[in-house]
């Protein structure tokens, strides 16, 4: 009979409401005191007192709660929680017609679980059961009371966040984000990768960058450097890839001349090849190595000492086959799309002598077999360089080729070597026409090794001092831009501040770089890298350890502009301040260089769309009043990839001069132009000007660059960009390209303030002196 009072008392106890809300309180809250209760619940402490201490009374005598003496609050019984869960069933069942429906991420329908929402808050957040429990009860209660057809995961937990929130508990609502794009937003980019004909792949890679770059800086990157990142003092590039893969790679033709490909250990359904035995298949392999290695990186492939290790496989070929061999191999290479919809990315470094650390090695011949020196090939290796030149000129159908890029190695012996004059006159005669060679300036001694891809990307032998494995079979894990005008803003002036501030973010900035390493290694751990990483005599393809990490700035000349009124060029005082700040940079970079496989460098590189993003972000978080760009109000950009913005007026000599200083400071990455008028050039003025530049100027890399445009519908290519065709009128048959940044683009590819800031650049008719 004493149980039967007992159980009575406790169903009483519960049949007021006011004594039933008490109960959920604590179990939601946890432990409380008197006035907090009444406060809750809104409870008047004058008029409701009475009635109130009625209703606790009633709940200790039921043994639902119980007092914490020390405390000084009410907390709940073990009976309590029993009795809540009791209600909780009664509800259920009486509303079982109402049940909550929940569209799942498995394109399923199901009934509303709680026990779901407790499992994800304890397995994704490692979030205590106890509280996943009351988290998971306001959940469902604030769900119950919306009238919907239907729920959805994600709407779910977006409840589920907005409790946490609401609780503090930041933490676990960082690590139950859900990661993706609203449906508006995934509908614009259709919308506009549409507009540019780059394919549904386009759109897939789009989509699932913005996935993991929501995922790095939630769960890879440190506070501190997501949100200097979002804030916009720094741009990590390419972080839809930063825990994937490398950015740029400088392969060895020769390891795969002398191994084929063995794709056995990286694909399960990839064919091998054996060695190629002639120059066709050589070339297959390389277009085949672009391909494969092309998901395993994000940005360009180079193979230096292109025309070198392919000449003993031209050796007894005529010309005419060569030839045909070339044009084959560079009308596939265009048809290779990327998942981004353009040409896989490919840059080729052509000797036009023999380097002399190459002279006397062995030759890999046909089959892999080794045959004589490389050295006995100089004549067979400059044939194929002549006529890639003479391939690169058009297609069948007149349309300029960008793809490949070409980069001429010009070395002392070269201007000395009168057999050398011809095919260095075809390069300049491309430079004249089309603009697309890069030429690379090997002149000075600590040049001797270097390797450099299209984009700009350096490689020496100043690492572990020896040239194969500094320059070959390595890459660069990718960069991190500084954004240094911010930094002048932050500074309010003072200098000593603004130093003290690039410190501070030159630490995350390499910080974020070693992340990214060490990411890359569990990559390669995982079997991520198949390609990159397989093995041949014991040793991986990819020297991982000798990968650069490049540390790249923007906003040179708008900094200088912003302590001191003027453009680098326009003063003595402004160059030196700028040469200050570059140097300051470059000590401070060689001092975390020093840390074991930490191989970092200065760099500047080539970034137009981390540029305008800064830019933008400086004039949101700072004011027009403040800040100093390129372009307009609508498009404002930072300067990038040079030191003088190319719209400066200043001759191109006084350029290179003021060039070749920086890239004296950034060892990791540095490329120079030379804008050409739109204008017939003479290659011979373009030949002399190369000549001067190597033995004057320290410019590390530079180009000729044109600005052009290709008609599809009359078959023509025009110099500059005219609105419309100048030959037929044609508007929507019109291509431009130009060089925006370090490649060949598209206009529709470019950013528009840029685009339109090519017809002020300062541009050159070239007449030696």
């Amino acid at each position: 009979m004493p149980r039967r009072r007992s159980g009575l008392r406790v169903l009483k106890a519960v049949a007021s409401s006011i004594r039933l809300k008490v109960l959920n309180l604590l179990l939601n809250r946890g432990p409380l005191s008197y006035t907090e209760i009444m406060k809750i619940l809104r409870l008047n402490p004058t008029r409701d007192a009475g009635r109130f201490a009625y209703h606790l009374k009633y709940l200790l005598k039921a043994d639902l709660i119980e007092p914490d003496a020390e405390a000084k609050k009410y907390r709940l019984t073990d009976l309590g929680r029993t009795i809540i869960d009791m209600t909780e069933h009664i509800e259920k069942h009486f509303f079982k017609k109402k049940k909550m429906l929940v569209r799942t991420s498995r394109l399923a329908m199901e009934e509303f679980d709680r026990n779901k929402i407790i499992d994800s808050l304890v397995r994704e957040a490692n979030v205590p059961i106890d509280l996943a429990q009351k988290i998971a009860r306001e959940t469902e209660g604030r769900l119950s009371e919306f009238k919907t057809k239907y729920l959805t995961a994600p709407l779910i937990r977006e409840f589920v966040n907005a409790v946490l929130v609401e609780k503090g508990l930041e933490e676990y609502r960082h690590k139950l984000t859900r990661l993706g794009l609203p449906v508006y937003d995934v509908t614009q980019l259709i919308r506009s990768k549409g507009t540019t004909s780059l394919g549904v792949e386009a759109v897939h890679k789009a989509a699932g960058d913005a996935v993991l770059e929501e995922y790095t800086l939630l769960n890879v990157l440190p506070r501190d450097i997501a949100d200097a990142h979002l804030s916009g003092r720094l741009h990590l590039n390419n972080l839809g890839y930063w825990i994937l893969k490398p950015n740029e790679f400088m392969h060895d033709l020769r390891f795969f001349l002398q191994h084929g490909l063995n794709l056995g250990r990286t694909s399960l359904i990839g064919l091998s090849s054996l060695p190629p035995k002639s120059l066709e298949s050589a070339l297959s392999t390389i277009s085949n190595v672009l391909k494969i290695a092309s998901t395993e990186t994000s940005g360009e492939q180079a193979f230096d000492y292109f025309n070198v290790f392919l000449a003993p496989f031209a050796q007894g070929l005529s010309e005419e086959r060569i030839r045909k061999s070339l044009r084959t191999f560079v009308f596939n290479l265009n048809q290779s799309l990327s998942n981004e919809g353009f040409p896989i990315g490919a840059s080729l470094g052509l000797e036009l002598v023999v380097p002399d650390f190459l002279e006397k090695r062995k030759a890999i011949g046909p089959g892999g077999k080794k045959t004589d020196r490389y050295g006995d090939f100089v004549e067979k290796s400059r044939l194929i360089a002549s006529l890639l030149l003479e391939v690169m000129f058009e297609d069948n159908k007149h349309k300029p080729v960008f793809n490949p890029s070409l980069i001429v190695k010009i070395r002392p012996e070269v201007l000395r070597n009168k057999e050398c004059e011809d095919v260095l006159f075809q390069s300049h005669q491309l430079a004249a026409k089309r603009g697309t060679p890069y030429f690379a300036n090997l002149c000075s001694k600590k040049q001797k090794y270097t390797s450099y891809t299209a984009t700009g990307c350096r490689f020496a032998a100043d690492w572990k001092g020896d040239w194969e494995l500094d320059t070959l079979q390595t890459g660069s894990i990718d960069s991190v831009t500084l954004n240094l005008p911010r930094a002048s803003y932050d500074a309010e002036g003072s200098q000593p501040v603004f130093f003290k501030l690039l410190d501070e973010r030159l630490e995350m900035v390499c910080r974020a770089l070693e992340i990214k390493y060490r990411t890359l290694r569990q990559r390669a751990r995982e079997g991520l890298l198949p390609f990159l990483t397989q093995k041949a005599d014991g040793n991986h393809y990819f020297r991982l350890e000798n990968a650069t990490r490049l540390v790249s700035f923007v906003g040179l000349n708008e900094t200088v502009e912003s302590f001191l009124e003027k453009a680098i060029n326009e003063d003595t005082e402004a160059m030196c301040f700028a040469k200050e700040t570059v140097r300051h940079l470059s000590k401070t970079v060689q001092g975390y260089a020093k840390k074991p496989e930490t191989r970092v460098a200065l760099s500047m590189v080539p970034s137009a769309n981390t540029a305008k993003r800064l830019a933008e972000l400086d004039v949101e978080h700072c004011g027009w009043a403040k800040v100093h760009v390129q372009g307009t109000r609508e498009q404002p950009f930072y300067t990038d990839m040079v030191a003088v913005p190319l719209t400066n007026k200043v001759s191109w000599k006084d350029r290179l001069r003021i060039e070749e200083e920086f890239h004296e400071l950034t060892p990791g990455s540095h490329l120079a132009i030379i804008q050409l008028a739109d204008s017939k050039q003479d290659p011979d003025e373009l030949l002399s000007t190369t000549k001067e530049i190597v033995k004057k100027y320290k410019v590390g890399l530079y180009a000729y660059n044109r600005n052009l445009a290709y008609c599809a519908n009359c078959q023509k290519t025009f110099y500059g960009i005219p609105p419309k065709c100048p030959s037929c009128g044609s508007v929507n048959m019109l291509i431009c390209f130009s060089r925006v940044s370090a490649k060949h683009l598209p206009a529709p590819f470019s950013n528009p303030a840029q685009i339109s800031a090519l017809s002020n650049r300062v541009s050159y008719v070239l007449i030696s002196t």
